[in-house]
């Protein structure tokens, strides 16, 4: 607590001309205020891609849906203290990807554990409007000629909270496209 009595008023350089002691104490008093809501508006401030991890951590359930037909059901925990997100598919393939997202500074990162055995890296793009996130690839550990490809691009769209999207892109060896969307309602 700011002793009011004990400041010295010369040493601010307020224009405190023709002011009573009562009157600079109540300036002193409001700058300090404004000072700290600068402050606390300073620390409450988030980039883009801090908004849009809070935004993918709201995902956090079960979620249930579709992929070419074949009926999927996706869970999204967060963990790490709050630091990651582990995004897991059933029925999407022959063992179950993982995949986790994080912050770097100010990216948004995900890292998927690919049923093709390697694991891509890919950072966000935002929308505008905060409705869709791109995660467009970086680069790959254990990425091999003999695979047949890797993940190349995922889209999340969110429609509501209980409702969202996600466009998954695998890029073939051989140049070409393949993916799928997922459309997925909540179910806890």
């Amino acid at each position: 607590m700011v002793n009011y009595n004990t400041i010295d008023v010369e040493s601010l350089q307020l224009d405190t001309n023709g002011m009573d002691r009562k009157a600079i104490q109540m300036k002193i008093r409001h700058l300090s205020l404004f000072a700290l809501l600068l402050i606390c508006t300073g620390a409450l401030a988030q980039s883009v891609a801090q908004q849009s991890f809070e935004q993918l951590k709201g995902l956090a359930g079960s979620w249930e849906g579709t992929l070419d037909g074949q009926a999927l059901h996706v869970s999204l925990r967060v963990t790490s203290m709050g630091n990651a997100l582990m995004h897991e598919m059933k029925g999407a393939g022959p063992d179950d990807p993982i995949t986790m997202f994080h912050l770097d500074g100010d990216r948004l990162l995900l890292t998927h554990y690919c049923d093709a055995g390697n694991q891509p890296r890919m950072a966000a793009t935002i929308s505008p409007d905060g409705k869709t996130i791109v995660f467009n690839f970086l680069e790959a550990t254990n990425l091999l000629n003999s695979q047949m490809g890797h993940m190349q691009r995922v889209t999340f769209t969110f429609i509501d909270s209980d409702h969202h999207t996600e466009k998954w892109e695998f890029a073939m060896a051989d140049g070409k496209q393949m993916g799928g969307l997922l459309d997925l309602k909540r179910t806890k």
